[in-house]
């Protein structure tokens, strides 16, 4: 469905009009439902948002928000299993050996090495033999044969989705096939995908120049902070990482009233309220955990890290924000679109067309995501006849007359105008509108921040541009991370 849909019910109609097509509920054990009618096709567009991320795994064990998410579609007690009895024991046994292995290890430098290689070969039986009771893909190909499409599932930094799409007349079996991954979730496969995910670690360390120096960037820019450790976890911690401890983790965070679930598309509220008692009204109610409390310091200077790479040289560079709950949040948006609004943004028309210094250059903000307090960041990749250095100093040049002059109206005006486009164009299908109101239900708790957050937008001013500049793009908030061969890095200073 295009934008004539989701876009234009937000666009051309006002809160009250949009909220008519809008059916809330929670359950008494907190599982809080938003039900969008729209009949124009019969199909339904699901989204179910856990409130957790990357940012909650805690200390030795980053990795777990995403391998949880890796494993959302492995089936559950009653599907993805030939034997559930005989699987269970077999998965208690891999526990086992895990515990023995863990044990062995666990006496640093006076373990026995070949116990360790005993061990470790016990457990790959112990596996093997759990997955043996493995049907494979039994779970997605259940929802696929009944019409399932655009399936997918992802975890950041702040909350963990499970998204797709079912014809209107397979209602029941997405509440049925859904429910069971909360009432009798299975961590099947757990150490295969804890493998593979290892291997996705490495990948984007070793093949992308770009993610590893990010992820350089965020331990050098917070010290503490939640945003400090990767999505994928440090390899070091994944590779000790336990089902057990998945298992608690899961207890802990997938909680009835840490959960939103969307609808969108040919559903009615009645039906969809009536199968949620039914389903989801089982699922226990528990407390629901509290945000990571991980306050970062004040950062009292500059910090510059270098990386060395093969690559040609490229930077980043960043600058301390505060979360996307901050009154200046809609004024970061702005900024970022005057700056880097593809070839029209300050960024490429001074730093790549008239000063020839970049081949690339654009801000991402807010880095890695926004629930916390994190980033506005800068990548620039020189040009073949330009440094690192230059691009440095070129970016501090636009950032200085940003502070001291007011943005040109028509720019503002631009990227308020694209600033809203780029949230409308995330509402051009029921699965975009599906996902957007559980994000902003879950960042906000009030879904309705979809409409205020237009209003923001067109409330900044020139004058707010200036002062957020002024106030953020300083010197004692700022990091840059440089990548490149030995030399590369600059050192000049703003």
């Amino acid at each position: 469905m295009l934008l004539a849909g989701a876009a234009l019910s937000l666009q051309a109609q006002n809160l009250a009009d949009f909220e008519k097509q809008v059916t809330e509920f929670t359950l008494p054990n907190g599982l809080h439902f938003i039900v969008v009618e729209r009949h124009e096709a019969p199909v339904v567009s699901f989204e179910t948002l856990v409130n957790v991320g990357s940012a909650d795994d805690t200390s030795g064990e980053t990795g777990l928000a995403h391998l949880l998410e890796m494993l959302a579609f492995e089936g559950t007690e009653s599907v993805g299993t030939r034997d559930w009895p005989a699987e269970s024991h077999a998965l208690d046994a891999v526990e086992e050996a895990a515990d023995k292995l863990e044990a062995e290890r666990n006496k640093g430098h006076q373990a026995d090495a070949s116990k360790l290689d005993i061990l470790d070969a016990e457990m790959k039986v112990a596996i093997g033999r759990a997955q043996s009771y493995v049907i494979p893909n039994q779970y997605p190909q259940i929802l696929q044969q009944n019409g399932a499409v655009d399936m997918g599932a992802s975890a950041s930094y702040d909350s963990t989705e499970v998204r797709y799409s079912l014809p209107s007349n397979r209602l029941e079996l997405w509440f049925l096939m859904e429910s069971q991954r909360f009432l009798h979730p299975v961590l099947r496969e757990f150490y295969r995908q804890r493998e593979r995910m290892a291997e996705e670690n490495r990948g984007k360390v070793e093949t992308s120049p770009q993610a590893s120096l990010a992820r350089t960037l965020l331990a050098t820019a917070f010290e503490t902070g939640p945003y400090r450790n990767p999505e994928l976890g440090w390899a070091g911690d994944l590779a000790t990482l336990r089902a057990s401890r998945a298992k608690a983790f899961f207890d802990k965070y997938y909680v009835a009233g840490n959960l939103t679930i969307t609808m969108v598309g040919d559903v009615n509220p009645a039906d969809a309220r009536r199968l949620a008692e039914r389903y989801f009204g089982p699922l226990p109610t528990r407390p629901v955990p509290a945000p990571p409390n991980r306050q970062e310091p004040p950062q009292n200077g500059p910090r510059t890290v270098e990386v060395y790479t093969q690559t040609p040289p490229f930077l980043m560079v960043a600058y301390k924000r505060p979360d996307m709950y901050d009154k200046d949040d809609p004024v970061f948006e702005v900024i970022r679109l005057i700056l880097s609004n593809g070839r029209t943004g300050l960024l490429s028309k001074r730093l790549v067309e008239e000063k020839g210094l970049a081949r690339s250059a654009q801000m991402f903000t807010p880095f890695p995501r926004g629930r916390y307090p994190n980033l506005a960041l800068f990548y620039l990749v020189p040009s073949p006849s330009h440094t690192v250095s230059e691009n440095e100093r070129g970016l501090a040049e636009v950032l200085a007359a940003m502070e001291t002059q007011d943005v040109e109206p028509e720019l503002l005006a631009r990227a308020k105008t694209q600033a809203r486009a780029t949230i409308l164009r995330g509402l051009a299908n029921n699965a975009g509108l599906a996902s957007s109101l559980a994000l902003y239900q879950a960042e906000y708790g009030n879904w309705r921040k979809l409409f205020t957050s237009l209003d923001d937008l067109n409330k900044v001013t020139a004058q707010d541009v200036q002062r957020v500049a002024r106030q953020y793009f300083v010197i004692n908030g700022r990091t840059v991370a440089i990548a490149g061969q030995p030399g590369a890095g600059g050192g000049e200073s703003r």
